[in-house]
């Protein structure tokens, strides 16, 4: 196993790595708390939403998986409609050190929101709407992207978090709450 400080590069090294990339990131305390932009996959009811993922990054990281969050309201079968939380078996048992932050925003959420789990549901409505009524699903999770992921949503929540002074809902995950969102 690593020394604590080959952690700590490698954290620094991936996070420097997302922010160089395509994606825009947001720092919030440091490298181990920041916000990622998240753009809805091309050829799914996500498509043309814009997702703030807040992500949090364990002591232990890389060999312990990052905790994420979607901060604005999304409509799927494995995300908590309420805090954000995110059911993604990949990270939560598979998680390796081999993996890095890249993989979570190109590969696995694209994945997750191109192909729901409505077996191991976090949202047991949207589970039930994507298997028995798949055409309501589809206008439901367009219209909460209308409503909820676009740029000038993203404004207003963030104009809110300034004035009640808090970058948002979830801004201060308790010990308890990181472990329970852990992918």
């Amino acid at each position: 196993m690593s020394s604590p400080s080959a952690g700590k590069r490698r954290m620094d090294t991936d996070v420097i790595k997302l922010i160089e990339s395509k994606h825009e990131v947001t720092i919030l305390g440091g490298l181990n708390r920041f916000c990622v932009k998240f753009y809805g996959p091309k050829g799914t009811p996500y498509e043309g939403g814009v997702w703030k993922v807040r992500v949090h990054l364990p002591e232990h990281y890389p060999f312990k998986s990052p905790s994420i969050g979607f901060i604005n309201k999304i409509y799927h079968p494995n995300i908590d409609e309420i805090s954000g939380t995110v059911c993604l078996d990949v990270i939560n048992q598979a998680w390796t050190a081999l993996y890095d932050l890249s993989n979570i925003f190109e590969s696995f959420l694209p994945q997750l929101l191109t192909y729901p789990n409505p077996i191991d549901p976090l949202n047991g409505d949207a589970a039930a709407m994507y298997l028995h009524k798949p055409e309501e699903y589809k206008k439901k999770v367009q219209d909460y992207a209308r409503k909820y992921a676009t740029e000038e949503a993203l404004r207003e929540q963030e104009n809110q978090a300034v004035s009640s002074g808090s970058e948002s809902s979830m801004s201060d995950f308790s010990e308890d709450e990181t472990q329970n969102m852990e992918l």
